[in-house]
């Protein structure tokens, strides 16, 4: 890639990869409730992730999704693909800077957003410095299904989908 990309290393990539996350989190209204997903390194790329905890029914996935759509065209992301699925959509796309972002909703209706760096030096990675907005128990294995009612992002879920309040 370019000059940027080759003195970039992966603690500044992670860092990028904050500011992509925290930027397109922001950007949803009314807010959600999110947590950190793990972060993961290759041989020269750094992947982090969150996981949205506030229940967002499948009557406004397609809200969602279009306000981060619209988002990051805004920010001059070239939107990669769309994935329509109603019960697992999800939109890729890619910064200027070769960064690549994903929004995917699982089957269970919980949103995860991923950025993956392009290839940049190898270094030491630290946890992210951007504090969750969610608690997850430092002892859970897994992050557990969303748990947490919007009035807004959650209008229509059904208990048996985790919807209740």
């Amino acid at each position: 890639m370019g000059a940027r990309e080759e003195k970039l290393d992966m603690q500044g990539a992670a860092e990028r990869a904050d500011g992509i996350l925290d930027d397109v989190l922001t950007e949803i209204d009314p807010n959600v409730h999110w947590v950190h997903g793990p972060t993961t390194t290759g041989s020269c790329t750094v992947t982090r992730r969150r996981s949205v905890m506030t229940i967002v029914s499948a009557q406004r996935r397609g809200s969602l999704l279009g306000v981060v759509d619209r988002f990051w065209r805004r920010a001059g992301y070239r939107i990669s693909a769309v994935n329509n699925d109603v019960v697992a959509p999800a939109v890729y796309a890619k910064t200027q800077d070769g960064f690549q972002v994903t929004l995917i909703v699982s089957a269970q209706g919980q949103v995860h957003f991923d950025v993956d760096s392009p290839c940049v030096r190898r270094s030491e990675v630290a946890d992210s410095a951007t504090p969750a907005t969610a608690y997850l128990d430092p002892e859970a294995q897994l992050i557990p299904r969303p748990d947490i009612h919007s009035d807004f992002w959650s209008a229509g879920a059904s208990e048996a989908a985790g919807g209740g309040v």
